[in-house]
């Protein structure tokens, strides 16, 4: 489980926006250029799951769990370049069936199947991006500092 330590700034219904400072993880993270930076890019507004009940100018530890991150990696990354390879093998096998140039039929086939695969993708990250699992969370409220 990945935590950080930031200050509420805004609160919706379920949700709260952290403001929060990049750090040494960030420059890991996948989805370091999809975070709403600030200031230069040092700081950076995520929004979370108050599950703690956090308010306004309170800080706060969020959290975020890594093993719905990497399925989410590779679900993104990974998948459509390995159905891409696929398609390209398929193309080239059936090539001879239609009487077609195996290496133009192989890169037909390899790129219409990685276009089905990034549908299919952003379709699927869609209804992940709305599982609480997929967020982060406020965890605590961090007194006295």
């Amino acid at each position: 489980m990945a935590t950080e330590k930031g200050i509420v700034t805004k609160i919706d219904s379920t949700t709260a926006w952290v403001k929060t400072t990049k750090t040494d993880a960030c420059e890991a993270c996948s989805a370091r250029n999809s975070c709403n930076a600030m200031g230069g890019g040092k700081e950076m507004e995520v929004e979370v799951i108050n599950y703690a009940g956090a308010k306004v100018g309170d800080k706060v530890v969020l959290s975020f769990e890594t093993s719905p991150l990497l399925k989410a990696t590779f679900l993104i990354y990974v998948l459509p370049i390995l159905v891409m390879i696929a398609g390209a093998f398929i193309g080239q096998k059936m090539a001879p069936l239609f009487s077609f140039d195996p290496s133009i039929l192989s890169a037909i086939s390899a790129f219409l199947f990685f276009g089905l695969t990034v549908i299919f993708v952003r379709s699927m990250a869609n209804k992940l991006a709305k599982k609480d699992e997929y967020q982060p969370k406020v965890i605590k409220i961090i007194k006295g500092l």
